[in-house]
């Protein structure tokens, strides 16, 4: 494997691991990779810092607002769904 595709697995990974740590407890190993991985990367750092903030504004707004009105409309989803398809077809 050549070293830009180790790099791009790794930050691959690395967000992987930044968002799921979001959700739930990582494990001691993937702490560590994750821990490893940030010494050195400053993209992810700041993907990091950038995905916290977006967490804890979401949960504000979602969780700890009394207003249920925030909803996708159906035509949004629909457009959404097309525009992920077409882009996943281009890998």
């Amino acid at each position: 494997m050549n070293k830009l595709k180790a790099i791009a697995y790794n930050c691959k990974q690395a967000t992987f691991l930044i968002e799921k740590k979001q959700l739930m407890p990582l494990s001691l190993r993937e702490k560590m990779e994750l821990k490893i991985h940030l010494t050195g990367c400053v993209v992810c750092k700041l993907y990091e810092q950038q995905s916290i903030f977006i967490t804890k504004l979401t949960r504000h707004i979602f969780i700890n607002s009394d207003n249920t009105d925030y909803k996708l409309s159906d035509d949004f989803k629909k457009q959404l769904q097309k525009t992920i398809e077409r882009e996943l077809d281009k890998k």
